[in-house]
């Protein structure tokens, strides 16, 4: 649970009770349609759980993994060239 979570109001929290209201707001959520990008970690999953019917939570990669698209094609990263590259030159 290293990664990040994505949370967006999708319904009112009017008609609904002060607490859900409080757990919205402390989530950093403003109104219908905003979102926000959290920590996942276990205090900010429960929060989302109470008040699942308000919300939609999107799993974020990390940004270590997205960003080094080097490795996924066998390639050697920036800066890092292979022992026969560097004897050719």
């Amino acid at each position: 649970m290293a990664g990040k979570l994505r949370v967006t109001q999708t319904k009112s929290t009017i008609s609904h009770i002060a607490r859900n209201r409080a757990t919205v707001r402390a989530l950093g959520l403003k109104g219908i349609g905003s979102s926000v990008v959290v920590p996942d970690n276990d205090p900010i999953r429960g929060m989302v759980r109470q008040v699942r019917f308000l919300v939609t939570v999107e799993e974020i990669a990390e940004a270590g993994a997205a960003t080094n698209r080097s490795k996924d094609r066998g390639e050697a990263p920036a800066g890092q060239q292979s022992e026969d590259s560097q004897e050719k030159a």
